[in-house]
């Protein structure tokens, strides 16, 4: 029994030291490490907040054992970038063991300080790595941009109904001494939590002013508060999360939404020339408290990639035209409890592949469930739609959900239209074209331009492309022979 248990002993003791690594390291200059890359570039970082990590990958492609004898930052611990060496943070490390035909992590961030500029600027520093005497550098390059910090802190009280409600985490962009305020374009403007206008207060945002949301994040015009998006075709405003990472490019569902309640007479919210992506809901446009006393304007906008909705609006009255409004996770547009709606040279498409998508691209309703009461109101409805077109990836993409007491009407004129409910009520489809590929150029590339072929070609009526509208989204004069939708189809010579 004592010789076998020596035997075992001794068994152990050999698989301990076999499965043992090598702890001899070679110091031969002949050896050296490699690294997965020689520049990490970061995409434009906002100044005093951290980008994400960028990792960097060392490698030892050798059979022996190597200590990296130093690696360090140029700047060392004034450098704007900082280091995670194989799980500890730091500047300087000594003496890094790295195996044979094995490999370590570098994770690297930078936190760039702000100045006085308005324009990006650009930051770099190098990591310096040297082993038996060899040195390899990768160069760390970032742009750093200067911006204008919108973040909720405060509670806002409100009275709705007798009762006091208590929304918090808001900033207040207007107030009972600031009632109109401009955001320009000198720097970007990036929120926290909810920014808020006040009643009786005007946010107007001039063109190229660039809006970006942190994850949660939105803009709320409350009871008779006023938003004016001013942007050109050059200079459009633009609405979109603050991940600026080419990965977050198309990714949807990074902040709130805006949201408009009812405006005060002469005050009426206006968008014209805007860009709002990658959201929840891009435009929520609601009356709440009391009647709306003026109509919201957006044209010549793009509204895209929201998880939820393009454009929600209940009870409202609303004018578009020049409108893109694409791939959203739900309804691209939803009208709804009764209001007043006119579309014009509009494309509401929606090739959303996120998810299973059970919602029509565009729906209508003329009631709502009043959660105090418990009962259901009907409200008197009417959408007019000309020159535009209403497609998708779903055989359906028109849906309604009518109450039968109110007046009710809704007309499409000069329309390609995807829908499976009967459409010889010329009534309602005048002049409209069904179920006909519109043939865009490349929907999961958000370009919904016509193909040459596209059946929408001089589907349109001139009598609607006139004043502001003879121009497409582009810029593109219509003619006499309008397309239906938002971008006019520009012929190209063949070679």
């Amino acid at each position: 029994m004592r010789k076998l248990l020596v035997f075992i002993i001794l068994a152990l003791v050999t698989v301990t030291v076999s499965c043992r690594k090598n702890r001899n390291f070679s110091n031969s200059p002949s050896l050296n490490i490699s690294l997965s890359n020689d520049t990490i570039t970061f995409d434009t970082v906002f100044t005093a907040v951290g980008s994400s990590t960028r990792i960097l990958m060392i490698y030892n492609k050798n059979s022996e054992n190597l200590k990296i004898n130093s690696i360090r930052l140029g700047g060392g611990a004034s450098s704007p970038f900082s280091i995670n060496v194989d799980g500890q943070p730091g500047h300087t490390f000594t003496d890094t063991e790295i195996y044979g035909d094995d490999s370590l992590y570098v994770f690297i961030k930078v936190t760039i300080n702000p100045n006085n500029g308005n324009n990006p600027f650009f930051v770099e520093d190098s990591l310096i790595f040297n082993t038996n005497g060899n040195e390899k550098i990768a160069h760390l390059i970032a742009y750093g941009q200067n911006v204008n910090y919108i973040i909720g802190k405060k509670t806002i009280y409100k009275n709705i109904g007798g009762q006091t409600y208590a929304f918090k985490n808001c900033y207040s962009i207007t107030d009972s001494v600031n009632t109109d305020v401009h955001w320009t374009s000198e720097k970007p403007y990036v929120i926290y939590n909810t920014a808020f206008i006040d009643s009786d207060g005007t946010l107007t945002i001039d063109p190229g002013t660039r809006i970006y949301f942190h994850k949660g994040a939105g803009l709320w015009a409350w009871s008779e508060g006023q938003l004016i998006v001013d942007g050109t075709p050059e200079n459009p405003v633009v609405f979109q999360g603050d991940r600026l990472e080419s990965f977050y490019a198309d990714q949807p569902g990074q902040w709130d939404r805006i949201w408009l309640m009812e405006a005060r007479e002469g005050h009426g919210h206006s968008i014209n020339h805007a860009i709002i992506r990658n959201g929840f809901i891009g435009l929520q446009v609601q009356r709440m408290l009391k009647d709306n006393m003026a109509p919201t304007f957006i044209k010549n906008t793009i509204i895209e990639n929201h998880t939820g909705m393009g454009v929600y609006a209940n009870c409202y009255s609303i004018g578009m035209s020049n409108m893109l409004i694409d791939n959203c996770g739900n309804y691209c547009v939803a009208l709804t409890g009764g209001g007043d709606y006119l579309l014009t040279h509009s494309t509401i498409a929606n090739y959303w592949t996120g998810s299973a998508r059970k919602a029509e691209a565009l729906f209508f309703n003329n009631y709502y469930d009043n959660p105090v009461d418990g009962n259901t109101y009907a409200i008197q409805f009417n959408c007019e739609i000309n020159n535009s077109i209403v497609y998708g990836n779903k055989n359906n993409e028109f849906g309604t959900d009518f109450y039968s007491r109110p007046d009710t009407t809704y007309v499409f004129r000069n329309s390609l239209i995807c829908t499976k409910r009967a459409h010889s009520d010329s009534t309602l489809f005048e002049s409209c074209l069904f179920n006909k590929a519109p043939k865009f150029l490349n929907t999961s590339e958000f370009n919904f331009r016509l193909d040459s072929l596209s059946p929408a070609i001089g589907l349109g009526n001139p009598n609607y492309a006139i004043g502001d509208l003879r121009l497409d989204l582009d810029g593109i004069d219509r003619g006499d022979t309008p397309d239906a939708g938002a971008y006019q189809h520009v012929y190209t010579p063949e070679r």
